[in-house]
Formats: C-alpha cells, structure tokens, sequence
C-alpha cells in the first residue's frame, strides 16, 4: 500500500498555532544566547545547548517537571518514535532524508533523568536545565493560561486522576519534591544543522503540547500510529 505522506515534501516553516518567535528568517537573538547555556546529562556532564543540533538536525522538546501527569504521558508517546524512523530511509520516501536526533530537556535534577526514562519507556537523548537558564532565555512561559483549544491528544488522563497520580510519585520518590518547577510551561523546536529554525512552539498549558506526528512532519520523520502497536501508518 502506498504511504499517503510519501508525496507530501517535508514542511520546514512553522506551522499555526503559538509561535515561540515572530521572524524565523534569521537566528533569534534568544536562540543565540541559549546555545551557550549549559544542559546536564544523566551522568552529571554539562554540555553546551548549541551543540546538541551543531551537526545534526534536532527535535527539541521541552518538558515541565519531571511529575506532571500530562509530561509523562507526552514523553511515552515520543518513546514510542522508533530510533530508525529518524535514520534514512529509501524504502519510505517521506524520510529517505531524514537525519534527526529527538532531545528532551527537563528542568529538574540530573538525578531523576534515569527514573524518568525508565518510568516512561523512553530511550532518545534526555538532558536537564536544573536553573531553567534555557527555559528563561528562550523565554518559556510560566503560569497556565487556559485555553479551550489547548488540548494534547497524547493526554490520556483527567485533571483529577493525573493530579492524583503525580502526587503519588512525589511521595513514593525518596525525595519529596516536584521535580522541576510546577509553574514553569515547556515548548518544542526543530533546529539544525547549525543555526537553521524549522519550527517553534511555546506551549501556554499543561495539555498545550505540538502534536507528535505534526512535529515529525515538519522534521521530515515518517509518523507513527500510537495505539498500542505503534505502527507505521500504512493505508
């Protein structure tokens, strides 16, 4: 069966919704900053911001805390983007060019990145920014501003039951904290190789999130099915 978005070229614009800035014909000042800033691995190893996508295009998302209910669900989803989908491939034409890297960022201790990973079963590139340097200079929001549109399809819980689960882990950890700041909004980007801008989202909410398959559109990465099979959509 033919691949309905094997015709379709990849987009490398921004797409509607909110835009983390204006003008993306040249390289944001805050996005020039931010490059220096410092992420930390799960070893404890700082590396700078800008050289995670230096080389190599790089889907970018940043999370809230670490114990936000709608976070954790978002981050299954992205672990169930298979590593080979972001390589070449020949046989699906949509992503014979594709060469990306998928990073998240967090804003909590480097300490809770390996518990994360294995809580949501996501095995790409997980770095945090425990002074939210990043996240101030890209100019991330704070606060929750309530939109009705605001609605990630990678939520499956309520606000009631997620809350209550996110409360849970924060007292099951052994340190009783939120892992990050809970009033602190994440976003997600595309950038790369070097200074190029193919896409920016701040999110305004908690459910604000860029839909996953959107994001690996603009990227150029073949889509996923995420039901329980998560398989390449064929029709």
């Amino acid at each position: 069966m033919a691949d309905p978005l094997a015709a379709t070229p990849p987009v490398t614009k921004q797409i509607s919704g909110q835009s983390a800035w204006q003008h993306m014909e040249e390289e944001p000042v805050e996005l020039r900053d931010a490059s220096q800033r410092l992420v930390v691995d799960a070893a404890g190893k700082e590396i700078p911001f800008g050289s995670l996508y230096k080389e190599q295009k790089a889907i970018v998302v940043f999370v809230r805390h670490f114990l936000c209910y709608a976070c954790k669900e978002y981050v299954e989803d992205l672990g169930k983007v298979p590593k080979a989908f972001l390589q070449p491939d020949p046989v699906h034409v949509y992503s014979k060019n594709a060469n990306v890297k998928l990073v998240i960022i967090g804003q909590s201790s480097h300490h809770h990145i390996k518990p994360f990973c294995h809580l949501t079963g996501y095995s790409h590139e997980m770095y945090v920014d425990p002074k939210r340097e990043l996240y101030r200079t890209l100019g991330m929001k704070r606060g929750e501003a309530f939109v009705t549109s605001a609605q990630s399809p990678h939520v499956k819980s309520s606000l009631l039951s997620g809350s209550i689960k996110s409360m849970w882990r924060a007292m099951a950890s052994p340190a009783f904290d939120f892992q990050g700041d809970p009033a602190q909004q994440g976003g997600t980007l595309i950038l790369g190789p070097g200074n190029e801008i193919h896409f920016a989202h701040f999110d305004r909410n908690r459910l604000d999130h860029a839909p996953i398959n959107s994001i690996l559109q603009l990227a150029g990465v073949q889509t996923v099915d995420f039901s329980s099979r998560a398989q390449i959509i064929d029709v």
